[in-house]
C-alpha cells in the first residue's frame, strides 16, 4: 500500500498545484511564486508520506543536498541543451532574431520548476525507487523510462523520435538518481533542460509550442536535426547527448557501488541476488 499512498499523495498535490500555475501563467510573477510554492509543497508532501509509510529518514530529499545537487543538475541540464542548440545553430537551422522577454523568462523559472519537481518526484522518487527495490536498477530504469515516455504521447505534435528521446531522457534522470541517490540531481537536470529550452532559447518544450524567453529565435530545417514541431528535444543531437549522459551516470553509479542487482527467489523461498 505504500506505493498507492505515495502515488496518490504526489499526484494530488501536483495536479492541484499544476492547474493553479496554469491558470496564472499569463502573469510571470504569480507563476514564479505559485510554481515555487507548488515545487516546495510537492517535496514536503513526498517526504511526509514516505516517512509515514516506510518509517525511515527520507534521505533522497535531505536538505544537505538541496542547493549543491540541484545547482549541479541545473548546470548539467543547461549545458546539455546549449550543446544541442549550438549544433543546430552551426547548421544554420536556429536563427536569433533579437532579444526576448526577461520577465517572461522569470515566469518560466516557476513553471518549469514545478513541472520538473512533480515529474521527478513521481517517476524517480516513487516509481523508479520502489520498482528498483524489487527488480534491480536495470529493469526499473527501462520500465520507468517507457512509462515516462508514454506519459508524453498525448502531448501536442508528439512524434516517434520525440517520444524516443523522452524515453532516453527518462533513463538519464533515473541514472542520475542512481549515481547520486538523491532526487535533487535529476530535478536540477530536468529543470535546467526545460528552462533553457523555453526560458533562454524560446523553443518548444515537448511539443507545447514556442515560448517567449530571453531570445527571439526561429528554428527550421529537417525534423531529425531541429526536432520539428515537437522542439529540439526530438533532435538527433538530443538523443545522442542524453544517451551519452545516461551512460556516464550509470558508470558513476557502478563505480560507487550504487547499482542494485536483479533479485530472484530461489527454490527454497529465500531471496537470492544474481551477479551484477
Amino acid at each position: 500500500m505504500r506505493f498507492v499512498w505515495q502515488l496518490l499523495a504526489v499526484v494530488a498535490i501536483s495536479l492541484v498545484g499544476g492547474n493553479i500555475v496554469l491558470l496564472v501563467e499569463s502573469n510571470p510573477w504569480l507563476t514564479l511564486a505559485l510554481g515555487t510554492l507548488t515545487a516546495a509543497l510537492t517535496v514536503l508532501v513526498y517526504a511526509w508520506v514516505v516517512r509515514r509509510t516506510e518509517k525511515r529518514v527520507v534521505t533522497e530529499v535531505a536538505r544537505a543536498g538541496l542547493v549543491s545537487q540541484t545547482a549541479l543538475g541545473t548546470v548539467i541540464g543547461f549545458a546539455l541543451f546549449v550543446m544541442v542548440i549550438l549544433n543546430i545553430y552551426f547548421l544554420e537551422f536556429y536563427e536569433i532574431q533579437g532579444v526576448g522577454s526577461v520577465v517572461g523568462a522569470i515566469g518560466f523559472v516557476g513553471f518549469m520548476g514545478a513541472a520538473a519537481v512533480a515529474e521527478e518526484v513521481l517517476f524517480r522518487g516513487v516509481l523508479y525507487r520502489i520498482i528498483e527495490e524489487k527488480t534491480g536498477t536495470w529493469i526499473s530504469l527501462v520500465l520507468t523510462s517507457v512509462v515516462f515516455a508514454l506519459g508524453h504521447v498525448p502531448n501536442p505534435n508528439a512524434t516517434a523520435m520525440g517520444i524516443a528521446v523522452v524515453a532516453v531522457a527518462g533513463g538519464m534522470f533515473a541514472a542520475a538518481y542512481a549515481a547520486g541517490r538523491n532526487l535533487w540531481l535529476p530535478i536540477g537536470i530536468h529543470f535546467g533542460w526545460n528552462f533553457t529550452a523555453a526560458g533562454v532559447f524560446s523553443t518548444e518544450v515537448s511539443g507545447n509550442g514556442a515560448s517567449s524567453g530571453l531570445l527571439e529565435a526561429e528554428v527550421s530545417g529537417p525534423a531529425l536535426i531541429s526536432g520539428g514541431e515537437f522542439g529540439p528535444e526530438a533532435s538527433l543531437y538530443s538523443l545522442a547527448f542524453c544517451l551519452l549522459t545516461m551512460l556516464v551516470f550509470l558508470w558513476i553509479a557502478h563505480r560507487r557501488g550504487r547499482l542494485v542487482p536483479f533479485r530472484r527467489t530461489d527454490r527454497a523461498g529465500a531471496e537470492a541476488k544474481l551477479p551484477r
